[in-house]
């Protein structure tokens, strides 16, 4: 019997400098007076908040700026707190990963009851999504996640840190403005892990076997793009061209991994559970040592990448393909800044055994091209160690 696959790109996109000025009329269009905006510590203090700001004419915008970090469920009930104390009529996401993954569950929570860690996909009493959510529109200020435009929030345990997943359609931004511009002002450090992390969900997705064509062929062209764009992006942070490159992979990738994802991420997500670790740069670190362990199980599919990304081998051979395509992501960390290990990145060999532990039960590695063991996970963790 042959499997029926369901397949969805449904996301209104705004794509282009100056995309950030449409907002207010989209809003109006739609009945909304009074949003909510929600961002990060950081961007609340820098001038680009408050020029998008000015851009809000006739809407009565109220701000909630508690997110930082890998965000857990507190700061979510906070902004849900603020959403009803300021009887706000939408939300508005405003800023990198974390800021996106809050905004769209603080809509959640605006009009539903209990802890949002109660809608995790893996929640033993997981609680339905029965209620209309609040019209949730994204502007990203990094080219990292690709959150403005996936149906998913990555959410933490305030006790444990163990990161939970809430997954819906409704989570789906009803609009996304991605303008590149609102990306200018990041550091050099900070293009580069994020760049790193939309790379690593277009490999990642591909390498996945599930089946999804369209998404094969998406992760292909970010990867194409993302290679050309990133080093520039890093080295000439005012270069708009490299920017809007990056922000098109960055979407392109979190499209592609509705296909699903795989170690690297397992590994990424530990890392920011155990020892703190920004998930773009924890992806960027594992995604050599990752691809190394995948070469042998998928050498056709990696000798693709290293045709898309343009380091392919003279030779036409899958194996020496792949091989290049390994050796070039170690070359680009390099040229980027990004450590070569986890040493470097503060990770101690004391932390490896609870690193495994949150490896194995993350769902990530399930759709690998290569199974990976409670044993693999350690040597991976312990190869990265030792760089």
């Amino acid at each position: 019997m042959v499997a029926i696959s369901q397949f969805s790109f449904p996301t209104q996109i705004h794509f282009g400098a100056g995309a950030r000025k449409r907002v207010a009329n989209h809003l109006q269009a739609q009945g909304c007076r009074r949003p909510l905006l929600v961002t990060d510590r950081g961007l609340a203090a820098l001038p680009v908040l408050a020029e998008f700001q000015a851009t809000l004419a006739g809407l009565d915008c109220a701000v909630f700026s508690g997110v930082w970090g890998n965000p857990g469920a507190s700061q979510v009930a906070a902004g849900a707190a603020a959403f009803k104390q300021h009887a706000a009529d939408c939300v508005i996401g405003f800023g990198g990963g974390a800021a996106l993954d809050v905004a769209k569950v603080v809509a959640l929570m605006a009009s539903h009851p209990g802890s949002v860690l109660e809608y995790a996909w893996d929640h033993p009493s997981v609680r339905p999504i029965a209620s209309p959510l609040p019209h949730f529109i994204a502007l990203p200020t990094t080219a990292g996640t690709g959150s403005e435009v996936g149906r998913s929030s990555v959410i933490s345990d305030d006790a444990s840190h163990i990161k939970k997943i809430v997954f819906s359609p409704q989570l789906l931004a009803k609009a996304v403005f991605a303008d590149p511009e609102l990306t200018l002002g990041l550091p050099a450090h900070v293009t580069a892990a994020t760049g790193m992390d939309a790379l690593t969900h277009n490999i990642e997705s591909y390498l996945s076997p599930e089946y999804h064509p369209l998404c094969d062929g998406i992760a292909l062209e970010g990867v194409r793009i993302a290679a050309r764009a990133l080093p520039i992006a890093v080295r000439d942070p005012t270069n708009l061209g490299a920017r809007s490159d990056m922000l098109m992979a960055s979407m392109m990738g979190a499209i592609a991994f509705q296909k699903d994802l795989g170690a690297t991420h397992s590994c990424a997500h530990a890392l920011s559970t155990i020892a703190d670790l920004h998930h773009g740069l924890a992806n960027a670190i594992m995604i050599d040592h990752v691809m190394r362990f995948n070469q042998e199980a998928a050498e056709a599919k990696m000798a693709e990448l290293a045709h898309a990304a343009g380091v392919s081998s003279a030779s036409g051979l899958a194996a020496a393909g792949a091989a290049d395509f390994v050796a070039w992501l170690g070359r680009l960390k390099s040229q980027l800044g990004i450590p070569a290990g986890l040493a470097d990145a503060g990770v101690k060999a004391q932390q490896i055994g609870a690193l495994v532990d949150v490896a194995v039960a993350d769902i990530c590695h399930k759709t690998n091209p290569r199974p990976c063991s409670r044993g693999d996970f350690e040597r991976l963790f312990n190869a990265a160690l030792a760089c």
